[in-house]
C-alpha cells in the first residue's frame, strides 16, 4: 500500500480579497491547504474562509498582520508551518499602490511602498527558504509590468516593483535548485480602488492599447500562478506577463 501523499501548503498575503482571493480559490481547488493573511480586510477574510472551509473542513488558517511591521514577517511563516508542519508555496501578492508625484513624495510614502512591495516579500522568502527547500517548494510574486516601463506620478511604487522583480531573480539564483522562484506581472485586471484609481477615459485609453482589447480577470491571474506553483518545473527566475499585450504597442 503506498503512502497517501502529503496535502501542500501555501501561504498568501493579501489574500482577503481582490486577486489574493481568487489566488485562494484557485489553489485551494487544487488541494493546496492555505494560511491567508490579511491586514485590514477582516470580513472579507472570515467569509473567504468560511467559503472554503464549506468546501474542506480543517484547510484554512486565517492570520492577521501588518506587513511593515518587521516582526510579524518570521511569525507568519512559524504560524504556519506550527499549524500544517511544512511549507510548500509561499505567494506574495500583498501591495500598496498610491501615487508619488515629484515634488511632493515623502519618505514615509516610500517607506510604506517599499514595505508592502519589496522589504516584505524579500523576508518573508528569507523566513519561508527552510521549509521551502524541505519541501522542494516555489515562490511566486506579484510583480507588475510598470516594474519595467513607469507609469506616470507612481515613482515609488514602480521603484519597489522593479526592487521585486531584482529580488525575483536574486531569490531564484539563491535559492536553487532545491527552491524555484518566478514572478507574474499582470497588467490591466481590477482597476485601483479608491485613491490612485483612474476615470474612465484614461481606463478607455489602456485597453485601446492593449493587443486582447480587454481586462484580464483576477482568475485568470491566479491560475498563471498555480501553473508556475505546480507545473512549471523547469522555471525560475521569471516574470511572466499576464497583461494582454499591454507592453508589446508601446
Amino acid at each position: 500500500m503506498s503512502a497517501t501523499p502529503a496535502t501542500p501548503v501555501a501561504l498568501i498575503t493579501g489574500s482577503a480579497k481582490r486577486i489574493g482571493a481568487a489566488i485562494a480559490r484557485a489553489l485551494h481547488a487544487d488541494g493546496y491547504d492555505l494560511a491567508l493573511h490579511y491586514r485590514g480586510s477582516g470580513e472579507a477574510m472570515a467569509a473567504l474562509a468560511a467559503e472554503l472551509e464549506a468546501a474542506r473542513p480543517g484547510s484554512t488558517l486565517t492570520l492577521q498582520a501588518d506587513l511593515a511591521e518587521f516582526d510579524r514577517l518570521p511569525e507568519l511563516i512559524a504560524q504556519t508551518v506550527g499549524r500544517y508542519g511544512r511549507l510548500d508555496a509561499l505567494v506574495n501578492n500583498a501591495s500598496g499602490f498610491a501615487p508619488t508625484p515629484i515634488g511632493s513624495a515623502t519618505p514615509a510614502q516610500w517607506d510604506a511602498l517599499f514595505a508592502s512591495n519589496a522589504r516584505a516579500p524579500f523576508f518573508l522568502a528569507q523566513a519561508a527558504a527552510p521549509h521551502l527547500k524541505a519541501a522542494r517548494g516555489a515562490i511566486v510574486n506579484l510583480v507588475d509590468i510598470y516594474a519595467e516601463r513607469p507609469l506616470r506620478d507612481h515613482s515609488l511604487y514602480c521603484m519597489a516593483k522593479a526592487a521585486l522583480v531584482m529580488a525575483t531573480r536574486a531569490l531564484a539564483l539563491e535559492l536553487a535548485p532545491d527552491v524555484r522562484v518566478n514572478a507574474v506581472a499582470p497588467g490591466a485586471i481590477l482597476w485601483p480602488e479608491a485613491e490612485g484609481a483612474k476615470d474612465e477615459a484614461a481606463k478607455a485609453a489602456m485597453l485601446a492599447r492593449t493587443p486582447l482589447g480587454r481586462t484580464g480577470s483576477a482568475e485568470e491571474i491566479a491560475e498563471a500562478v498555480r501553473w508556475l506553483l505546480r507545473e512549471a518545473r523547469y522555471t525560475t527566475g521569471q516574470v511572466l506577463r499576464v497583461d494582454g499585450g499591454r507592453l508589446l504597442g508601446g
